[in-house]
């Protein structure tokens, strides 16, 4: 009986000793994960960060990044617009692949398997603060919380305290989000053996502002110099620098994020990533595939591995920052995606490219057209190349101009009242004092052909020669002498598009039937919010 009982002791504590041996080395390999901390600006355009020669933004979080990891001077969303951009880059795929997800304002299906639940099930406590994936309804397609992670947003910055440039007040369009407080609220709440993925979703620099703002806090009107499709007047260059002033505070916290992890000994073993969703809000660039619309700032570190700073010009799409995280965590093939593993860019001096061509593409952006409707469009940018297919030329690409009477601008006096929610019209750029200025022909003497660009119709096609125009001025798709490039770029997009089963490329118009679940205004036709548009559900 006693050797029974010693034997039963000796497998007992033999079976305690290998379930913490395993435990133990479970911990370890948590331990040795890296962290990752992603940070994401809403609506900002490449160059507008110091670390690309561009001073008048004082971009230090996104610079400490890019000084000690590796610079992108080539990265591109999937879509110009936050909701499809977001979604396409939880979960690699392009927009025509990920249906109501892949549309502004609507639905994220459940059966689209997102980074983040994948980096959770590997053993990441998961987090967010600001803007994670919006604006749209997620909890109707069965989430239980916003695809990106849960939500920390409960810190405020209070009694207007801010430090931006050392300013004394707080400027009215920028988030009272005390972004750097949540993210110390999440790092607390974690498990301290487990590694951290963490969402900075910075609101700024995403429109309103505080018109002035810029200025007041120190920026030189005299160092501003808005892109050549804008006007080069007071009035722009103030709205830019306004708009640097917010990306001035998205960085202030992100260098506070940077600082803090420093401090406890974890930046070493962080995987930092810097970007933004879209192009900044101003006419022709936001909501369209035009350059400033998709091309976008790109920052990676990771102290432990990339020993090396290097600066790079490979074409990357946002579609490849999936597959890229979860190689660099050891996570191979879990699941399908589009979007390409660019792990040996960031780890390699010298890597081959991984790509000589990426895709964009736009559907629906707000309610700016009779009946709900969009404006499908689809892009290839090569290094030296940016062609465009609009689908549906003959639609006002920014949304429609509002109905006025001719002698007389009043929409009452043209007994239209009914459309005064639709003032000033062209509603997929966004409000500023530069679409108002913009729309004002007799502040546009000289510089008429700007209204033409950001406003007006399209054809079918564009071809620009982004070397010699990066702010795509010129479109060459008429031009004889680039009827061969023209055609060569159609037939790989078309051919890619078709590849990847885009629905525009056989025939179908559902993107024009997903619901919209933000504010519908009384444009005639279809105007149901959340709704399907049934007509349009093939």
């Amino acid at each position: 009986m006693f050797a029974y009982t010693q034997i039963f002791y000796l497998m007992k504590k033999t079976l305690f000793f290998l379930i913490f041996i395993i435990c133990s080395c479970n911990n370890q390999e948590k331990k040795n994960l890296p962290n990752i901390l992603f940070a994401i600006a809403d609506d900002q355009s490449f160059p507008h960060a110091s670390a690309y020669g561009f001073k008048q933004v004082n971009s230090t979080g996104f610079d400490m990044v890019a000084n000690s990891g590796v610079l992108f001077n080539n990265a591109f969303v999937a879509a110009p617009q936050c909701s499809p951009s977001r979604a396409s880059i939880l979960t690699g795929k392009n927009i025509w692949q990920i249906e109501e997800a892949g549309t502004h304002a609507s639905h994220f299906p459940k059966k689209f398997r997102v980074f983040t639940d994948i980096l959770e099930e590997s053993g990441y406590d998961l987090g967010y603060t600001g803007k994670a994936w919006a604006p749209g309804n997620w909890k109707i397609e069965g989430w239980e919380r916003n695809p990106v992670g849960p939500e920390f947003n409960k810190h405020v910055i209070n009694n207007n305290e801010i430090d931006i440039s050392e300013i004394d007040f707080f400027p009215s369009g920028i988030s009272s989000k005390d972004y750097f407080k949540n993210f110390l609220d999440f790092y607390s709440s974690k498990e301290s053996d487990k590694p951290f993925f963490f969402w900075y979703g910075g609101h700024e620099p995403h429109r309103n502002y505080d018109y002035g703002s810029g200025v007041k806090s120190g920026k030189d009107i005299a160092d501003s110099f808005p892109p050549q499709f804008l006007p080069d007047n007071n009035v722009t260059k103030n709205d830019m620098l306004d708009y640097l002033l917010e990306i001035d505070h998205f960085n202030n916290h992100l260098k506070k994020m940077l600082e803090y992890l420093e401090e406890i000994g974890e930046l070493d073993n962080t995987i930092v990533i810097v970007t933004a969703d879209n192009g900044m809000p101003f006419p022709y660039a936001k909501a369209n595939l035009q350059e400033y619309g998709t091309h976008v700032p790109l920052a990676i570190s990771w102290l432990n591995k990339i020993t090396e700073s290097k600066i790079t010009n490979d074409l990357v799409s946002l579609i490849d920052l999936a597959p890229t995280i979860l190689s660099l965590v050891g996570i191979t093939n879990p699941v399908e995606m589009t979007g390409k593993d660019f792990s040996e860019i960031l780890l390699l001096k010298d890597s081959k490219p991984i790509r000589n061509f990426v895709l964009t593409g736009r559907e629906r952006h707000t309610h700016a057209r009779p009946d709900n409707l969009g404006y499908p469009s689809r892009a290839i940018r090569t290094k030296n190349f940016l062609y465009i297919m609009n689908l549906k030329s003959e639609r006002w690409p920014m949304g429609n101009p509002v109905p006025k009477n001719s002698k007389n601008d009043s929409l009452e006096s043209a007994g239209l009242k009914k459309y005064k929610s639709l003032y000033p019209g062209y509603h997929d750029i966004d409000g500023s004092p530069t679409k108002t200025l913009m729309m004002n022909k007799n502040a546009m003497v000289g510089n008429e052909n700007l209204f033409e660009i950001g406003f007006n119709k399209r054809s079918k096609e564009q071809l620009y020669d982004i070397i010699n125009d990066p702010e795509c001025l010129n479109d060459l798709s008429k031009k004889v002498e680039y009827a061969e490039v023209l055609e060569s770029l159609k037939n790989k997009l078309v051919n890619n598009l078709t590849i990847q089963k885009d629905p525009r490329m056989f025939g179908s118009e559902i993107f024009d039937s997903y619901p919209r679940i933000s504010t519908m205004r009384n444009f005639q036709g279809f105007n149901e919010r959340g709704e399907y548009n049934e007509k349009y559900k093939n």
